[in-house]
């Protein structure tokens, strides 16, 4: 497979080191595998810190700076960080107000998160919160999960609880807000294409020309069904009917629509889906109040689309609208 990097064994390494030669705004630790705001830890504020397996770029380091994560814990592709990176950057971000934990629903993170909370607590008496994102209706449990997947409306959480934590709410109530961002959105998405994880080489999984996996996951594991490549229209529809069908989004203050990319399908085709997403969403009576498009939580070289929708309301959408400066999402002040 054709891919540009150096040694498949320091792919996460040689990455950390471009992300700190492209922004010096933030901290690298290259030692522990930790990426941090340039100003954490901020005092009185209460610190947010992410991280899962790399490969998802931007996500999670991507989102770190004013607005969203004070931290991110970037591990092996496709492999939990470990308890000691994750108690490192806790302990480093902790400002006096407590930190938030933000993980994504793998086994491997849930348990690391857990632990390195339980060990941050006792040697240096860190208040830690943790939520959970589940938001995946594709399959209730996976080769990786006991329950529901973590996937697109992890970004969302990580914005809005970020911008919570901006304002200097306490530690309870960023964890709220990043809880009902959770309970409220919902994620499914589809694999036009295996990913190749860089030391094996070869893709993960054999998908024939002309098929496509619906209810993928972002690791590669199996979907709902394998079914024949179909127009954008056809995907939108096998995309947002399962989510509709989860959860009621009628009502509120309409939603915010995620259309996100898997890493190798184009921006113009992650439009096309937006439109078909918009129209469906329309014929349903849902209204959009804010959209999101772009490849912000990928499967290194997948081609496919995940589509998150959030039930919103006016709390949620002034938070999300809030000032965030970080690599990969930027807006306000």
């Amino acid at each position: 497979m054709n891919q540009l990097i150096n040694d498949p064994a320091n792919v996460v390494t040689d990455a950390l080191r471009g992300i700190a030669a492209a922004h010096p705004e933030l901290r690298v630790d290259h030692e522990n595998r930790i990426v941090y705001r340039g100003d954490a830890p901020v005092q009185g504020k209460v610190g947010l810190v992410s991280g899962g397996g790399s490969g998802h770029e931007p996500l999670h380091a991507g989102f770190v700076g004013p607005g969203m994560l004070d931290a991110a814990c970037p591990g092996e592709i496709f492999t939990s960080p470990v308890p000691d990176q994750i108690m490192t950057a806790t302990k480093a971000v902790d400002g006096g107000a407590g930190v938030l934990h933000i993980v994504k629903n793998y086994t491997g993170d849930v348990l690391n998160f857990e632990m390195a909370a339980e060990i941050a607590a006792a040697e240096a008496g860190v208040a830690v919160a943790a939520v959970v994102t589940d938001d995946d209706v594709a399959v209730q449990d996976s080769l990786y999960t006991a329950g529901r997947r973590g996937v697109g409306v992890t970004v969302l959480v990580e914005k809005i609880a970020g911008a919570a934590a901006d304002q200097g709410r306490s530690l309870p109530e960023v964890a709220d807000v990043a809880r009902k961002v959770n309970a409220n959105g919902r994620s499914m998405g589809v694999a036009l294409s295996s990913c190749t994880v860089p030391t094996a080489g070869k893709p993960t999984f054999d998908l024939p020309d002309g098929q496509m996996e619906v209810g993928i996951g972002i690791h590669g594991e199996p979907g709902r069904r394998r079914v024949p490549l179909a127009p954008a229209a056809e995907i939108a529809e096998m995309l947002v009917s399962p989510i509709l069908g989860d959860l009621d989004f009628t009502g509120g203050d309409g939603v915010i629509a995620f259309v996100n990319g898997m890493g190798a399908s184009p921006l113009i085709e992650l439009y096309i889906v937006y439109n078909e997403v918009a129209a469906i969403l329309g014929k349903a009576g849902i209204t959009i109040a804010r959209s999101l498009v772009g490849p912000y939580i990928t499967s290194l070289d997948m081609a496919g689309c995940s589509v998150t929708l959030l039930k919103a309301d006016d709390e949620i959408l002034r938070l999300w609208d809030a000032p965030v400066r970080t690599p990969a999402l930027r807006w306000g002040a």
